[in-house]
């Protein structure tokens, strides 16, 4: 019998994690900001367009500790929400 492996033939090459993959929350930094943003959406019937400054300041609060690659709110999409306006409209 022969059980021979070949290990020198390919090596694992380690690489960094897709975009948008990130580290759990494992010590609930942000478990108050996600769970505000939770209850947005359940009190909004998950219309997650009505949660966006919810949605805003939990994953400001993940950058902030190092549980995500910082990157601009605008490329994130909430360009608008910035300057403390919403892109809800109400009808007239």
């Amino acid at each position: 019998m022969s059980t021979a492996m070949n290990f020198g033939s390919k090596s694992f090459q380690p690489r960094p994690p897709d975009k948008g993959s990130f580290p759990l929350d494992h010590f609930g930094e942000c478990k108050s900001f996600k769970e505000k943003f939770m209850k947005c959406l359940r009190d909004n019937n998950f219309e997650n367009a009505l949660c966006r400054n919810e949605s805003k300041e939990y994953l400001e609060c993940r950058m902030e500790r190092q549980l995500m690659a910082q990157e601009p709110l605008e490329k994130l999409g909430f360009g608008d929400l910035i300057d403390g306006k919403s892109e809800t409209k109400t009808e007239p």
